[in-house]
């Protein structure tokens, strides 16, 4: 347990550290897709995790998959039709209600109407969600060990990673909930890495931003940075006061108000446009949502990244071309047409357009080495966007292999 509390301080103060280098402006260059499929793969995550509740049934597992599979068979074996209800009836009034009045905070009072009929009618079959702790401990540095924290770094930086990852992420999922609402990922970062120090002073473990209590709040209306303050509040409140009626709420009522909300997650028109967009896009999509599902965020996030990078870099390299152009423009005045033609035998000119890059430059030097009647080869560059390191490399081995044949390269 120590070494939980260190390795989310040490996480805290990396996220510090990222938030005054700026590192939150590099999520800028995720792609939409990712970020769609991102949404995608965790509202089935967050309603998938809420089946064994909603069914009111115990299981464990790490992979949600499993979780769910384990949860449907124990509910067919012994049906436990009273948390089926509760849970179908919770999330079936939140998403008519947002329907019919938005601006109604329906998942409160169905929550609140769950945990009433279950003790006016007396039904056993509803778990509740237990004992709550009566209130918090007081800060302390007791469990930082030194000999400890050159063992416990690595696992730092893995968890300040994803508190990172997933706290920016959530960010630009409830941007995309919103509208003219755009967050400061440095700001995001420099508030987790005070939450993450704070946190283990107080036994609290590391914690990030969760897309499924954004989510909520983003759907229930919230504006602003003033809804996480209340969120907080509202929480202190309950465990230092209301922890005993609390406790009585039906598990599988916050199951309903979760599976409601990952359904609300979902925007299936923009999802469509996105997969209409292009075919690239559409398996962006569609991979990143399937990791997310099957693997994990980390996972989901970086094979998203690598199949859209993949991807972007075929189609920037199908836009460089090698074009062999008309050189009777360019030839001095003074010519008959006969010595024109003859000259056009001996020296061809080609322009390449576009960038000369690794993924295209090997394709320039086949078709330049396969000249073979020409004298002079003469490459117009004026449209060449952008040249790398192996760019440059073949246009060096293509101008050498034509000079050992004899012919002459002028660019």
């Amino acid at each position: 347990p120590g070494g939980v509390l260190t390795v989310g301080l040490l996480a805290g103060l990396m996220l510090l550290v990222l938030a005054l280098a700026r590192a939150g402006r590099y999520m800028a260059y995720i792609p939409a897709p990712v970020v769609e499929g991102f949404t995608l793969g965790i509202a089935l995550v967050i309603g998938l995790q809420q089946i064994p509740s909603a069914l009111g049934v115990s299981t464990e597992g790490e992979k949600v998959l499993v979780v769910t599979w384990h949860a449907v068979e124990a509910f067919v074996m012994e049906p436990n039709w009273t948390a089926a209800a509760l849970a179908a009836g919770v999330a079936a009034v939140m998403l008519l209600g947002a329907r019919w009045r938005p601006a109604v905070p329906f998942s409160i009072i169905a929550v609140i109407a769950a945990a009433v009929v279950v003790q006016v009618f007396r039904l056993d079959r509803a778990t509740p969600i237990g004992d709550l702790p009566p209130g918090l401990p007081a800060p302390s540095f007791g469990f930082v060990d030194p000999s400890t924290l050159g063992s416990l770094l690595a696992p730092a930086v893995a968890v300040a990673a994803l508190a990172a990852l997933e706290s920016l992420l959530s960010a630009q999922v409830a941007d995309g909930m919103t509208v003219g609402q755009k967050h400061d990922p440095d700001r995001e970062l420099f508030g987790q890495g005070l939450a993450n120090i704070a946190a283990p002073l107080f036994g609290g473990v590391p914690a990030t931003g969760a897309i499924a209590r954004t989510a909520v709040s983003v759907r229930s209306g919230a504006s602003s940075r003033l809804a996480a303050l209340t969120h907080a509040v509202v929480l202190a409140v309950i465990v230092f006061a209301a922890s005993p009626l609390v406790s009585r709420i039906p598990l599988a009522a916050l199951a309903g108000v979760l599976i409601a909300t990952a359904v609300r997650m979902v925007e299936v028109g923009s999802l469509r446009a996105m997969a209409r967009a292009t075919r690239a896009d559409a398996v962006v999509l569609v991979l990143t949502a399937l990791a997310t599902l099957v693997l994990d965020l980390v996972y989901a996030v970086v094979i998203g990244l690598a199949v859209a990078g993949v991807l972007a870099l075929r189609a920037v390299a199908r836009q460089a071309r090698l074009d062999q152009v008309d050189l009777r423009p360019d030839l001095p005045g003074g010519h008959s047409e006969e010595e024109h033609a003859l000259l056009a035998e001996h020296i061809v000119a080609y322009c390449i357009d576009g960038p000369l890059f690794f993924a295209a430059a090997h394709r320039f030097l086949l078709e330049l080495s396969e000249v073979s009647d020409a004298r002079v080869v003469i490459l117009r560059m004026s449209r060449v966007t952008t040249v790398d390191a192996t760019g440059a490399l073949v246009l060096k081995d293509t101008v050498e292999e034509l000079a050992r044949r004899g012919i002459v390269v002028v660019a």
